[in-house]
């Protein structure tokens, strides 16, 4: 499974931002699908994820103003990022497990990862 990024950017605190993430040689609902983000010394952390039947789940930090998504006819992964805070600043990455429906929140237990984009919110 290959899993690129177009590219981040930047955003005025409060916002909207979406990343996009193309799946290649592998169908992105066959599969758990997560959204992670890094900053700068700090742990790997799951801000949202979806499994194969649509269901979706999302880190309290980000509940309510992130939305990730599947669009299946192009075999993409998105993260719709709105209301942005200064707090959100980051790398993101998408990943996937071989998994249709185990979902983890530990990112050592997902497969292939995307290369990362930096995500820059402007105060």
């Amino acid at each position: 499974v290959q899993l690129v990024e177009p590219g981040g950017g930047s955003v005025q605190a409060g916002g909207s931002l979406r990343l996009s993430c193309a799946v290649s040689r592998a169908t992105v609902s066959n599969y758990c699908m997560g959204w992670f983000r890094q900053a700068p010394g700090k742990t790997r952390e799951r801000v949202a994820r979806i499994d194969s039947d649509g269901t979706t789940s999302y880190a309290d930090s980000v509940k309510g103003r992130f939305t990730i998504s599947e669009d299946n006819d192009k075999n993409v992964l998105y993260l719709q990022m709105n209301s942005l805070k200064p707090e959100d600043p980051s790398d993101y990455f998408c990943a996937n497990t071989q998994s249709k429906a185990y979902c983890p929140a530990s990112p050592g237990l997902y497969n292939s990862w995307s290369q990362g984009t930096p995500v820059t919110v402007l105060v």
